[in-house]
């Protein structure tokens, strides 16, 4: 691929820009925000000239709702040999560009299974994309020709092309995306006008459930609305789930010892069927997390203390899974869990506390004010 257009240049489309200009490809940029569109060129994602002819590939980042009437117009203009989009929904923009009168055999769809809860060109980061699946949902009419260059475009960004039905994906998004979006959503809307001694204590946990619900509001309103039918069947059995909770924790709250019973056993149910879903979606794949363990260290608040840290892991030869990090603004330091191998655990706290970091076995209640400044070396 040697050129490409990018239409709409908030996170998704400026991150696709920056990741083809990382292979030299020539991109030409657009959007109806001119602002958005100028701040990407300045960041280096393409340029707003024109090309002067068609360039090899159009990527339409906009909002699902639009994917047909810009898909027409741009075909009709000239501007690609070849169409994908990157809309987190499917099935309505295939129909949309039938309706709109664009050729489908040069459009097929994609959707890049990666974002941020930022918005706007400044969101954009060329590695958005690397070891994330890009799904792809041709249509019947889609050219081959088209599905090479969206498969080109899914390997240069870094993604790993999946291939779907339109009305698979959706299913597939309305549980592992937009339901879950707005399960954050409600949960982030009890802190909004909860205690301020209660926001005051919140940890890592709530952030966690809490990060996704920061997205805008406009463009997730616009992605439920093309998705609804397949976000409310997921959430109807949330929903079934959540009652027979709640039912479950008035039983324990009561005084009936056989109601106490059964409500531990269905939380104990819950909770267990819940570890294995969180499995399934292990941010690693293909590490057992089985077989990895914590190793929890308190860290400074101080410039490249978290970088020292891993250095000093890296000395000692051990390979890190991965890294949970819990910093409240007001302490003085954060407590960071180092996942690794359980074999390598606790020879791993051992060598970091003889190196002068301080190891906190059950995380911030041990020695947390005690700690030296380890990692000020």
């Amino acid at each position: 691929m040697r050129s490409a257009a990018v239409i709409g240049t908030g996170a998704i489309g400026t991150s696709v820009a920056l990741a083809l200009g990382r292979h030299g490809v020539a991109v030409h940029l657009s959007d109806v925000n001119p602002t958005a569109a100028r701040t990407a060129e300045a960041m280096g994602a393409g340029s707003l000239a024109v090309p002067e002819g068609p360039v090899d590939l159009a990527v339409l980042a906009v909002p699902p709702a639009r994917v047909g009437t810009v898909l027409a117009r741009a075909q009709r203009a000239g501007l690609a040999r070849a169409y994908t989009d990157v809309a987190s929904v499917k099935a309505r923009p295939h129909d949309e560009v039938a309706r709109a009168g664009a050729d489908p055999a040069r459009f097929i769809g994609g959707h890049p299974m990666a974002g941020t809860e930022r918005s706007g060109p400044l969101a954009g980061r060329a590695d958005l994309f690397d070891g994330r699946p890009w799904v792809l949902t041709p249509s019947p009419a889609t050219g081959q020709d088209t599905l090479n260059r969206a498969l080109e475009l899914a390997s240069l960004c870094g993604g790993t092309p999946v291939v779907m039905d339109a009305t698979e994906h959706d299913r597939a998004v309305a549980l592992v995306s937009h339901a879950p979006h707005l399960v954050s959503s409600l949960m982030a809307a009890r802190l909004a006008d909860a205690g301020e001694s209660s926001v005051r204590v919140a940890g890592q946990g709530v952030r966690d459930v809490t990060r996704i619900a920061g997205g805008d509001p406009g463009l997730w309103g616009e992605i439920l609305d093309a998705n609804a039918a397949a976000v409310a069947d997921v959430l109807d059995e949330f929903a079934a789930d959540l009652g027979r909770t709640v039912s479950a924790l008035r039983g324990l709250a009561g005084t009936d010892a056989a109601r106490r019973g059964q409500a531990a056993a269905t939380l104990d149910e819950v909770l267990r069927h819940g570890t294995l879903g969180w499995a399934r979606v292990a941010r690693k794949s293909g590490t057992p997390l089985t077989g990895l363990a914590a190793v929890p260290v308190l860290v400074p608040d101080r410039p490249g203390a978290l970088a020292r840290l891993f250095t000093a892991v890296g000395e000692i030869g051990v390979n890190i899974e991965d890294v949970r990090i819990e910093h409240s603004m007001d302490r003085p330091r954060g407590l960071v869990e180092l996942l690794v191998q359980q074999r390598s655990a606790s020879a791993l706290g051992r060598l970091l506390d003889a190196d002068g970091w301080t190891v906190a076995e059950d995380g911030w209640t041990v020695a947390e004010e005690a700690a030296p400044a380890a990692g000020s070396r």
